[in-house]
């Protein structure tokens, strides 16, 4: 047996980029809808496989006080979709229960930002609900 095959093989987590106007567009709409929830999706640009760049909002979303209604039907078959982005109106951008069964069903990377939505408000998380860094590009 080789050294090379009795290394373990370790699985890099890929990084996270977004795009400034994008968080930017995030933060703006979030204040738009407040106390209401906001969200969208996350689309990859399809140059930068690692970097989102635009924010895709489904026609009927419904924004409720403690909740945003995706109407999944009205989402595009479309590949560089990679996650959601949501807003809460309180100032503590934790998933709850709700939100990690939505992260477990639609994407990889997830972003909370939450009052008053700004570069401090907001976070990034996996599938799985672990916070993760995300790079401002």
């Amino acid at each position: 047996m080789s050294l090379f095959s009795k290394r373990k093989k370790i699985k890099l987590e890929k990084i996270w980029k977004i795009k400034r106007n994008c968080l930017e567009l995030i933060f703006e709409c979030a204040k738009s809808n407040h106390p209401r929830e906001f969200g969208g999706f996350l689309r990859i640009d399809e140059n930068a496989k690692d970097t989102i760049s635009e924010l895709v909002i489904l026609p009927g979303t419904i924004s409720g006080d403690y909740h945003a209604i995706f109407k999944m039907h009205m989402l595009p078959i479309d590949f560089t979709i990679v996650g959601t982005v949501h807003s809460h109106p309180s100032p503590y951008p934790r998933p709850s229960e709700a939100d990690l069964n939505l992260f477990q069903k639609h994407g990889k990377v997830h972003i909370i930002v939450a009052s008053p939505y700004n570069e401090k408000t907001w976070r990034a998380y996996n599938s799985l609900g672990q916070e993760k860094n995300m790079q401002v590009v």
